[in-house]
């Protein structure tokens, strides 16, 4: 079963200039899809409407087997490339936020996930570190049941010493029936949970695509390797 369709997608913000073109995409449940690219070429644009934060110009976007909107958007949890949180909210505001604003929220695994990364749930936003705040932003989107995880640029904003925990936070703490989707571009650090990838190019089209895994005993080469000989200036 496709947890995620993209049919025929085009999105432009410039009449003319296509962000994304065409763009036909499949995701099976219970997959970790690395979506890879350089800056500019559509990979939060993509993000956002799946989410249905934005609309195509042309094309159907399905999640499970509902198009974009309300049954669809109870089925995604969305990490946005940056934080919005209000800052002076404290952390426990933002976990009773998410409990009372969406059904499938676990409070016990959101409290766990904090206590692990030693973030008190007492603190004021205003008064964390910029990487710290975008951790409590994981931790709050990771302790959804979705069907559907959108992560975007997960580990951009945090030290070295805490990505490998990010990225075993996001492995076992999803719904295996669901699927999650990882726009990033420190593409060593994350193919070691990917099953898959997409490597997007400027103009919204998917020039590769496939099992992580395969494609790395085939090529002999890792993936960051691939994408560097792809995407070479």
């Amino acid at each position: 079963m496709n947890i995620l369709r993209c049919e025929d997608i085009t999105k432009a913000y410039k009449k003319n200039f296509p962000v994304l073109f065409h763009l036909n995409l499949e995701i099976p449940a219970g997959r970790i899809v690395g979506l890879l690219g350089p800056n500019g070429c559509g990979k939060s644009t993509l993000m956002k409407l799946i989410a249905g934060l934005l609309q195509p110009d042309s094309g159907c976007i399905f999640v499970g087997d509902h198009p974009v909107g309300e049954k669809s958007k109870a089925l995604v949890s969305y990490l946005p490339e940056r934080t919005y949180f209000n800052p002076s909210m404290r952390v426990r505001d933002l976990v009773r936020y998410f409990s009372e604003f969406y059904e499938d929220f676990d409070v016990s695994r959101a409290e766990k996930l904090l206590s692990d990364l030693d973030i008190n749930p007492a603190a004021a936003l205003k008064t964390l570190s910029k990487g710290t705040k975008e951790k409590i932003q994981l931790v709050l989107v990771m302790s959804r049941n979705a069907k559907l995880y959108l992560l975007d640029e997960p580990i951009a904003g945090v030290d070295p010493a805490a990505r490998e925990y990010i990225l075993r936070t996001i492995v076992n703490n999803y719904n295996p029936e669901a699927s999650i989707i990882i726009t990033t571009h420190l593409i060593t650090d994350v193919e070691q949970v990917l099953d898959d990838f997409v490597f997007l190019s400027y103009g919204g089209q998917i020039l590769r695509s496939g099992n992580a895994e395969n494609t790395r005993l085939e090529s002999g080469k890792s993936l960051d390797q691939l994408f560097r000989e792809v995407f070479r200036c």
